[in-house]
């Protein structure tokens, strides 16, 4: 059986619950693009109009936002823009651009900085290479959050949301370039990032009291640095009652961000009947699951994907036509469905991030015009 076939004619939740979005950015060097280690800069630079909504990542080469929680796709617009405006308006007066792209494409050459913080000190040293790699300058995901009634209740989500998303992570793919090359991958950020252990499919849980002592084994084991290191596809919030959404790639197209977030959303919507009902997840073999995922790394949307209930190869857009279909109800419910429709529509013609950037790069063989093409974009 397919991913909808079994899934067809379910209805929405009845309620529609807030969401929120982190985007994490490169800053790339406003003469010769390549990226560039001036997060503190930038930050202080941003912080008196942007509050709490911005923070830095592992790398100095990198930055992110937050949104405030918010119920309509509209919401989700003004607050991505305001903190994208705010924060390209403080990367330009330190003489840089903001860059939504999954991994470099101009890579860092300077020394390698690690942002001024215990924790990520403490995680250099319980990770020692995949830190201190020099061509390790960070990787930018899109993080989706959406509300939910309790930590058991977004423990028993992720059950149900595993065969749907390597389908969110091949619309998002936007990291094509590695090193200043082209890696062949449309995300390259999801190989990247997947050297770590502690990265990739949720694994299938009971309940929230077998989540916990799964991750207490692998604190005490060392593997895990703390609970917030938990970087798995999807997981549940250890401080709000949220579920967390982390496959995408960052993207340039705000359009694209809010696809993605009202899919998301939209999922969540039509699998809580079951969820509160105790229907059973769907039975994925993980070894499939993992191949899902790199299928939708390797092609994006234009290529096949792997359906992980059958094992079979699929074109990518028809997955994500499925999925689409899947959320339909709780689309139609929220008022999102004909944004949506319009955005897969032009996101089907002309291609994802990954294609963009390739295209951008093909006119005249220069990196920098993808950077162009993203700053402006971002």
């Amino acid at each position: 059986m397919s991913l909808t076939e079994s899934d067809k004619g379910r209805g929405a939740s009845g309620t529609v619950p807030t969401f929120g979005v982190e985007e994490e950015f490169f800053l790339a060097d406003h003469e010769t693009r390549a990226t560039v280690a001036r997060a503190p800069d930038v930050l202080k630079r941003a912080r008196d109009l942007l509050g709490d909504r911005i923070g830095p990542e592992l790398f100095t080469t990198t930055v992110e936002t937050r949104t405030h929680p918010v119920g309509t796709l509209d919401e989700m617009r003004q607050e991505l823009r305001r903190l994208r405006e705010g924060l390209g308006a403080a990367a330009e007066e330190g003489g840089c651009r903001l860059v939504a792209s999954g991994t470099p494409v101009i890579p860092f050459r300077g020394q390698r900085e690690i942002v001024e913080e215990p924790r990520y000190r403490q995680l250099a040293e319980l990770y020692g290479p995949f830190v201190h790699d020099d061509r390790n300058t960070g990787a930018c995901a899109c993080h989706v959050h959406v509300a939910v009634s309790g930590r058991e209740e977004a423990v028993r989500l992720c059950n149900h949301l595993r065969p749907w998303l390597p389908v969110l992570q091949a619309i998002a793919a936007n990291s094509p370039f590695q090193d200043g090359r082209d890696s062949g991958f449309a995300s390259w950020r999801a190989l990247h990032f997947g050297r770590w252990p502690h990265v990739g499919p949720t694994p299938p849980f009971r309940d929230a009291a077998a989540y916990d002592a799964l991750v207490d084994t692998l604190i005490a084991s060392g593997m895990l640095q703390d609970r917030k290191h938990v970087y798995w596809y999807a997981r549940p919030s250890e401080h709000w009652p949220t579920l967390e959404v982390r496959v995408p790639d960052v993207n340039a197209d705000l359009d694209v961000v809010l696809l993605l977030a009202s899919l998301t959303r939209a999922l969540v919507g039509v699998l809580l009947p079951e969820v509160r009902r105790d229907a059973p997840a769907p039975d994925v073999v993980d070894p499939l699951l993992r191949a899902a995922h790199w299928r939708a790394a390797r092609d994006g949307l234009r290529g096949s994907g792997l359906d992980p209930l059958t094992g079979r190869l699929r074109p990518a857009p028809e997955l994500a036509e499925r999925l689409i279909a899947r959320a339909m109800p709780a689309l139609e419910e929220t008022g999102e469905a004909p944004f949506v429709r319009s955005a897969w529509g032009r996101l089907r013609t002309g291609g994802g991030g990954a294609e963009r950037q390739r295209a951008a790069y093909a006119r005249r063989g220069d990196l920098r015009d993808v950077v162009d093409l993203l700053s402006v974009r971002t």
